[in-house]
């Protein structure tokens, strides 16, 4: 087992630990849990207070958090943006927000980074970011990739987004792997063309 898959799995044992017990001994002892997973999450480049913050925005139960992405197509190419954090190209979309459904969480990314309006078609795959060819990161993550149609609206950019483009498949920029990868937008075009295929999963 990976450094990064023990600190994440320590830090939701204490998140979810917290949440249930009333023993103040038991708190004490789950809040060590989470230091130490912090520490380790150190030797992995991070700082423990970083980790704590980033992770403890939330209590409750410990569940994976959620990353809609949706892919808008126009004859042979696919919609992107170019993220500001890190330069490169991804398929709009980000963290899904409280009381949106699916389809209203990427409709509304969508319009938020690229100006655009689009409705959401074919929801073509939940995905663990793990199994993916992602780069590795603190948090479990699902993947929802939605295919989506334009319906109107007008291209800009954002306080995310520096460029918003049109690419042909064939000819995709340098993306940004830890949001999307080029399997996924070749997913999300198969499902394009093949509309009545399964929602794949996992």
């Amino acid at each position: 087992m990976e450094l990064l898959e023990i600190c994440r799995r320590l830090l939701a044992l204490s998140q979810s630990g917290l949440h249930f017990t009333h023993d103040e001994f038991d708190r004490e002892r789950y809040r060590e849990i989470a230091s130490l997973a912090a520490e380790l999450a150190r030797q992995q480049g991070g700082s423990p207070s970083q980790v704590s913050a980033a992770w403890f925005i939330e209590d409750g139960y410990a569940t994976p958090k959620i990353d809609v992405r949706g892919a808008v197509f126009r004859n042979d190419e696919v919609l992107l943006v170019r993220e500001m954090q890190d330069g490169l190209w991804s398929l709009p979309g980000g963290w899904a927000d409280i009381n949106d459904t699916p389809a209203q969480a990427i409709e509304k990314e969508i319009e938020q980074e690229t100006g655009f309006t689009a409705r959401a078609v074919k929801l073509a795959a939940v995905q663990d970011r793990r199994l993916h060819n992602h780069p590795p990161y603190l948090f479990h993550v699902w993947k929802m990739l939605f295919v989506c149609e334009r319906t109107g609206g007008e291209l800009r950019t954002s306080y995310e987004t520096t460029e918003v483009e049109f690419f042909p498949l064939t000819a995709l920029p340098p993306l940004s792997t830890g949001r999307i990868t080029r399997e996924q937008i070749e997913l999300l075009n198969r499902h394009r063309q093949q509309p009545s295929s399964m929602t794949e999963f996992d």
